[in-house]
């Protein structure tokens, strides 16, 4: 049980790489020099960080250790979903374009895309992460 990236494209709402960069770049280009906006996105990172552990383990755990784990990744990742769209709102306000915060989609139409949320802020963390080497 060693998932692939092609297993994980074939999941319900997935977001290839390419996808999540050209969100990425969207995202960034509105926030530009506003430095509230960055703060909100530093804080997103933040949130994204947290998320990312817990999942990256989640394969890794037992039985006991998810039912354990559980409450607090659901909650990491609702702090995700929150800091992406408080940061969508705040660029809104500012007249900067949010098309990214639709193509991740609305988690209360279809589960999986709170799923597909997650899996952004996990490749935040992960481009984060590269960077800081």
């Amino acid at each position: 049980m060693y998932p692939t990236y092609e297993e994980y494209l074939q999941m319900p709402k997935s977001l290839p790489f390419n996808e999540m960069q050209e969100l990425h770049a969207q995202i960034l280009s509105g926030i530009g020099t506003d430095t509230e906006a960055k703060e909100l996105y530093e804080e997103l990172i933040g949130a994204s960080i947290t998320y990312a552990s817990i999942r990256a383990q989640w394969l890794t755990l037992n039985r006991e250790e998810k039912a354990s784990t559980d409450s607090r990744r659901s909650s990491a990742h609702d702090s995700v979903i929150t800091h992406i769209n408080v940061l969508a709102r705040y660029l809104n306000m500012q007249g900067k374009e949010t098309a990214w915060r639709d193509a991740l989609g609305d988690e209360k139409e279809d589960p999986n895309y709170r799923k597909r949320i997650g899996d952004f802020g996990c490749y935040l963390a992960f481009v984060n992460a590269l960077a800081a080497r």
